[in-house]
Order: C-alpha cells, then sequence, then structure tokens
C-alpha cells in the first residue's frame, strides 16, 4: 500500500457505518470461517485451536511450548490447557526437555499421525468453500499477513493537542 492510498481519520471525525469497517469484515470473516470448519473437525472432536497446533506439529514433528505459541500467536494461558486436552485425546505427547527442565516438548503420537491423513479433507473442503483460485489466496493471504504485521507493531503514539497557554 502506498502511502497516499493509506486511509486516514481525521480527529473527531463522523464514525464510519458498521459495514463500512475494515475490522468488521475481518471479524464477520474470523466468524465465517468458525462456522465452516466447526462441522468438519467435530467429526475429529478437535477445535480450531487445537487442529492448529496439529497443523504446526505435522509440519514440524516436534516443537516446544513456546514454539507453538509463537508460531499460532497463542499464549501459554491458553495453550496450556489445550495441549493437555490433545495429550488426554492421545494426540500427542508432552515430556520436559532432558537439557533445560522449563522447556515442554510437543511431539505427535502414532494416534496423531494418523490423523493427519484422515483430516486431510478439511482443506480441500475449506478451499472448495472459499471458490478462490491458489493464486488469489496467496494474495489474499499475503495482504493479510502484512495487516497483522503493521498491528502487531508497537502503537503510534497519539498525535500531541496544542494547548493555547493565553
Amino acid at each position: 500500500m502506498a502511502n497516499e492510498d493509506v486511509v486516514q481519520t481525521a480527529p473527531f471525525a463522523v464514525p464510519l457505518p458498521v459495514d463500512d469497517q475494515l475490522c468488521f469484515a475481518v471479524y464477520s470473516l474470523s466468524h465465517a470461517f468458525n462456522r465452516t470448519y466447526k462441522p468438519l473437525l467435530d467429526r475429529f472432536g478437535l477445535t480450531y485451536p487445537q487442529y492448529l497446533v496439529l497443523l504446526a506439529l505435522w509440519e514440524h514433528k516436534m516443537m516446544t511450548v513456546k514454539q507453538i505459541g509463537e508460531q499460532l500467536g497463542l499464549d501459554s494461558g491458553t495453550l496450556s490447557p489445550l495441549l493437555k486436552r490433545l495429550d488426554t485425546a492421545g494426540l500427542v505427547s508432552r515430556t520436559r526437555d532432558r537439557k533445560d527442565e522449563r522447556q515442554v516438548n510437543i511431539a505427535l503420537t502414532e494416534k496423531g499421525k494418523a490423523l493427519q491423513a484422515e483430516a486431510g479433507h478439511v482443506q480441500t473442503a475449506i478451499g472448495s468453500a472459499i471458490g478462490c483460485s491458489t493464486d488469489e489466496a496467496r494474495a489474499l493471504r499475503r495482504v493479510l499477513e502484512a495487516l497483522t504485521q503493521r498491528l502487531s507493531q508497537p502503537e503510534l503514539s497519539e498525535p500531541e493537542e496544542t494547548i493555547d497557554a493565553g
């Protein structure tokens, strides 16, 4: 996005209608994705965040809790109970690192590995529901990743107000 194309909001501007808010469009999209994923994942007894953890592990085989949290943007308060449920379901194992007891390694069990083949249709079904080409999906993902990166930057300071001392 070129600087001249950046949406500017004047101080005390009249708020845009809800339907014109970019954040509302993203919020609505998030809910639509959740509604689409839910029946696909219910079949496996998984929530979407649990599925994301499994996707990361299917890619990397073994990760620390910290690595999973960093990749998925989840804090330990969210991740710990989620991993415990996956462990209880027999999909992952949690073991303390022998060299550093503070680190917990998460690895797929045989059941977790086998689930990858069973759950393979999930991405196909989502791709079909989205209905865009691979190139369109890549371009959209790049835009969303750029927005995420911008919004993850340290907050910009508010413009200073000029106070007339006279």
